[in-house]
């Protein structure tokens, strides 16, 4: 049955036996509602169209649509669709009965499993094609196993599901449970599946597990699963959404598809709350205040649950002694599993005391007039007491602390950031570029690649090449005609071999394009990025090497580069580099730390994405650099 708190192993049989009929499909875009929710857009045959809902912990199945994309996706989101978008679907499957199921993927660069656990908390993890984990929505250290990147994913615990009837006879034989207890636990069925079980079986629910007859059992378990795959009729009753209808249950609606039903009980994903109201100031403080209250509350609970621990211990002082002076002998010569079974027998004070055992940190949990107490047998009562008091210390600092911060008064606004975008991209931003002070575009290539790509696709009849007479140097189209060549000779100077060899200045020449050819001269050979020139040029001589980087003001600011006399044109805060000693990277971080300095406080926050390292180091000349003074 599928509740409020989520689907049970026998409702995801019923969901993916829906889902698997669906293949082929192909992944498309996966999006992030909420901590917990991840949403996958599926592409079928025949414009088929699919949007699969998985909340980590809770319940899994179509929806008929989404509400809007998050405008800022998270890192968990991003990296699924890094390796699943556009990957086909391989396989949709469940593990045995268990609240866990996988979509396998498959790529050209291998295959991925996306595994969807909604037992306890849940999780959401991608695994590689041999089953390592490569990450998790949620990192976990079990036990026995561990979901962390880089460990090989572990399913966990084992169902009925693939017992052989020996297997299941054997269970049923070794469980000290009532029938209806050992299905729901051993065999993952859930309290309701369990007594439907029974009752297909003909059998009382209280009946012993040992004494039954395991093979009509495992028939009216059979038949159970079977129909849940083959013979569904989704129905929502009064306590939750159901593959059919069971015995005793009325029923409040009817539905073709148990996805369609599932999706009427659980509703979609849920909107992402705006950016501006997750972080609306006044919202922001009642938030703090609320934790911090809800915090405090806890604290005291625990402090008070501690202490009346302490006094239950004192009021039955010879019972608990005898509980740990009896285990604590046990111990040295049976089992933990022993121990559990020969306390279950017991009518000793001391044994009916015991209400669960905890094998791994060899204590019980003792019912002590209505106060439950973990006891630890390898302590005495008095080091058992001292170390609740330990516990006590712990949360009334912890109190003390919640109190001292609520005394504080919360943090004020932060002061409103001016919003800033980074301009629209164009086609010549993926190469060196720049705009003459009377406006003329200039780019030029950042390798050979781009070198070849600029003479073979972009340079026209209108413009002009210009080129450093140096080893190395980018080739520079300049797109119409423009009156400060001096601009642009600096440009080819600087974006040239002379920078890295650290010269002060360069020779540069320019050309029209008809003078520039691909064909080499008889008998010779031209590399990618190489060019012949013939006939007249003309020559600047002795160009000073200077790169200005700043950044633009108005509503689109953007990183800009290129010479000083241009930069400084357009640029309301700007740096100028000359050859030097700091590699490229470093500069660009000295850059970005300079020009922050210079922005007003206000709109340092609001310019973070568009000054970044990235963007200035996109326009620092190969080779050393150092900031010029002033």
């Amino acid at each position: 049955m599928a509740t409020v708190q989520g689907m049970s192993g026998v409702d995801l049989t019923a969901m993916v036996a829906e889902l698997a009929p669906l293949l082929p499909l192909w992944i498309g875009k996966i999006y992030q509602y909420g901590p917990k929710t991840l949403a996958l857009r599926l592409q079928g045959e025949e414009h088929a169209r699919y949007a699969l809902v998985i909340e980590s912990g809770r319940r899994a199945h179509l929806v008929k649509a989404l509400p809007e994309a998050p405008e800022r996706p998270g890192g968990f989101p991003m990296l699924l669709r890094k390796h699943l978008e556009g990957g086909r679907v391989l396989d949709i499957a469940q593990h045995g009965l268990q609240r866990i199921f996988t979509i396998t993927v498959g790529k050209k660069m291998g295959t991925y499993r996306l595994v969807a656990e909604l037992f306890d908390e849940g999780n959401i993890i991608l695994c590689d094609g041999e089953g390592r984990i490569v990450k998790p929505l949620w990192h976990h250290r079990f036990r026995d196993r561990e979901v962390v990147p880089g460990a090989a994913y572990v399913f966990p615990g084992r169902d009925c599901s693939d017992l052989s009837p020996d297997d299941f006879a054997g269970l049923l034989r070794e469980s000290d449970r009532e029938i209806v207890k050992a299905l729901a636990v051993g065999c993952m069925l859930g309290g309701r599946y369990a007594e439907e079980v029974c009752g297909m079986a003909g059998i009382p629910k209280d009946t012993p597990a040992a004494s039954v007859d395991p093979e009509m059992v495992r028939g009216a378990l059979t038949r159970l699963i079977d129909r849940v795959k083959n013979d569904r009729e989704p129905v929502i009753t009064p306590s939750g959404c159901w593959p059919f209808p069971l015995a005793g249950e009325g029923v409040t609606a009817r539905y073709p598809l148990y996805q369609e039903a599932l999706e009427a009980f659980y509703g979609g994903p849920g909107p992402v709350p705006a950016l501006e109201a997750r972080s609306a100031p006044a919202k922001r403080g009642e938030t703090i205040r609320k934790r911090q209250e809800e915090s405090l509350k806890k604290f005291e609970r625990e402090k008070e649950r501690l202490e009346r621990s302490v006094e239950a211990i004192y009021a039955n002082y010879a019972l608990v002694e005898d509980v740990i002076r009896t285990l604590s002998r046990a111990e040295e010569t049976r089992s933990w599993k022993e121990i559990g079974k020969a306390l279950e027998g017991s009518d000793l004070p001391a044994a009916k005391a015991v209400v669960r055992v905890h094998p791994e940190i060899a204590s019980v949990t003792l019912d002590l007039e209505g106060e439950t107490v973990k006891i630890s047998v390898r302590e005495s009562v008095r080091e058992n007491i001292g170390r609740i008091h330990e516990e006590i210390k712990k949360y009334r600092k912890k109190r003390e602390g919640a109190l001292a911060a609520m005394a504080r008064p919360l943090p004020a606004p932060a002061e409103k950031r001016e919003k800033v975008a980074g301009g629209k991209r164009r086609w010549y931003h993926r190469f060196r570029w720049f705009e003459t002070s009377d406006g003329v575009l200039v780019v030029g290539g950042r390798d050979a690649g781009q070198n070849e790509e600029l003479v073979r696709k972009y340079l026209g009849g209108g413009d002009t090449f210009v080129h450093a007479d140096v080893h190395g140097a980018a080739v520079v189209v300049v797109k119409g005609a423009t009156e400060r060549m001096d601009e642009v000779a600096q440009f080819a100077a600087s974006y040239s071999g002379a920078w890295k060899s650290g010269h002060a200045t360069a020779d540069v020449y320019a050309v029209r394009p008809d003078q520039v050819s691909k064909t080499p001269p008889s008998g010779e050979y031209l590399s990618t990025g190489g060019f012949t020139v013939r006939g007249e040029r003309t020559w600047f001589r002795d160009v000073p090497l200077a790169v200005s980087i700043g950044l633009t003001g108005g509503e689109a600011p953007r990183v800009i580069g290129g010479p000083p006399a241009a930069v400084a044109k357009k640029a309301a805060y700007l740096v100028t580099l000359r050859p030097g000693i700091f590699e490229p990277n470093d500069i660009a971080r000295k850059v970005v730390r300079a020009l922050r300095e210079m922005l007003p406080g206000k709109e340092q926050g609001g310019l973070r994405r568009v000054l970044s390292t990235e963007a200035v180091a996109a326009f620092v000349p190969a080779g050393g650099s150092e900031e010029v003074p002033g």
